[in-house]
């Protein structure tokens, strides 16, 4: 079952932000990616590399101001951290004991959508999103 909501929160993730205005969309998901990064700090049982995790995905999250593939790192990085935490520290929701997992299994559906470039709600069929991971391959290869 926490596979399933997991995922479900990652599609519904996505599909809400769909609807933001493309101008907007990415500074935005670059906040909420660094927000996301500061989750821990709180008190998540892994010392000193609270601060570490949290400093990369900031950076990450700034880089991600100009550029989807960094906030898709940034979401990957979370996935890392959320990993670490189920494993061996705290979870994300103090009362809720797989939060950590479901998050890192909801994070690379954001990240796989955030390296798609984000599209809107137009473009999120699961074909788009193959279409435009393509796309953005070729691109770079060109570059």
């Amino acid at each position: 079952m926490v596979v399933v909501s997991a995922l479900l929160i990652g599609v519904l993730y996505v599909l809400v932000n769909s609807f933001i205005p493309d101008r907007h969309r990415r500074p935005f998901n670059a906040v909420m990616v660094g927000g996301a990064g500061a989750a821990y700090l709180s008190g998540g049982g892994l010392g000193p590399w609270e601060f570490a995790i949290t400093a990369v995905i900031t950076c990450c999250a700034y880089r991600g101001l100009t550029s989807w593939t960094w906030i898709g790192i940034a979401w990957l990085v979370h996935t890392a951290a959320d990993v670490a935490h189920h494993l061996h520290g705290n979870p994300i929701v103090p009362f809720a004991e797989h939060s950590s997992l479901g998050c890192a299994i909801c994070d690379p559906v954001i990240a796989l959508w955030a390296f798609a470039g984000g599209p809107g709600f137009r473009s999120t069929t699961p074909a788009a999103l193959v279409r435009a991971l393509r796309l953005r391959r070729r691109q770079a290869a060109d570059r």
